[in-house]
């Protein structure tokens, strides 16, 4: 197995987020971002890159378009071992992507609000984020995926052992994400079949 080289990390809840990254960078791990958690990191003093910088292509539509790009996801999803997917990726400029830990846009936070409009409701509907984590966890075999901050110290001590996670780990990891994006499309679809679309303005 591969040693962990280049880590993912956007995050709604940043707990943890400067020990956990810290150490990731000691042990030599190149670190993307976005957006609130770059800065977070940042200012923690850990060296982050862009995911606009790693992928040559602006964040764009406020945001909604951030890491919906072949370098993040072919990075995510490749096959590490697999030697036709290694020479796309050479072919392509890919690098791969070892550790993803993302949490989503709080849907269910902003429809709490009796006052939430549709538009409000819409716009926290996650769609990079699921995309990532799903990638990861389909490519568990290759990639550590994070939803948890309360995983960040076993991913850290296994790290530190082998250079890499278990696959054991990797799995258990895998299907949390699985459980996460399952009850986040429930929530979405349960408040929108509540909805009278005719009684809410589309965004202007």
């Amino acid at each position: 197995m591969r040693k962990i080289e280049r880590a993912l990390i956007s995050l709604t809840d940043k707990s943890g987020i400067e020990h956990f990254a810290r150490q990731l960078q000691e042990l030599g791990v190149e670190i993307l971002s976005t957006g609130g958690t770059a800065k977070k990191m940042r200012e923690e003093g850990i060296t982050v890159k862009d995911v606009s910088e790693f992928t040559g292509f602006p964040e764009m539509l406020d945001g909604r378009v951030k890491t919906l790009h072949p370098k993040v996801h072919g990075g995510i999803l490749a096959r590490k071992t697999n030697p036709d997917h290694l020479a796309q990726m050479d072919a392509h400029g890919l690098q791969p992507i070892d550790l993803v830990a993302v949490n989503l846009y709080a849907f269910e936070k902003t429809i709490a609000d009796p006052n939430c409009s549709l538009a409000d409701a819409i716009e926290n509907i996650d769609i990079g984020g699921p995309a990532m984590l799903r990638s990861a966890a389909k490519n568990y075999s290759d990639v550590t995926v994070l939803i948890d901050p309360g995983d960040y110290p076993q991913v850290i001590s296994e790290i530190k052992e082998t250079g890499n996670t278990t696959r054991k780990t990797r799995f258990r990891l895998a299907a949390k994400v699985f459980a996460l994006t399952s009850r986040y499309d429930m929530a979405i679809s349960t408040w929108l079949d509540k909805v009278d679309v005719d009684n809410h303005p589309d965004l202007s």
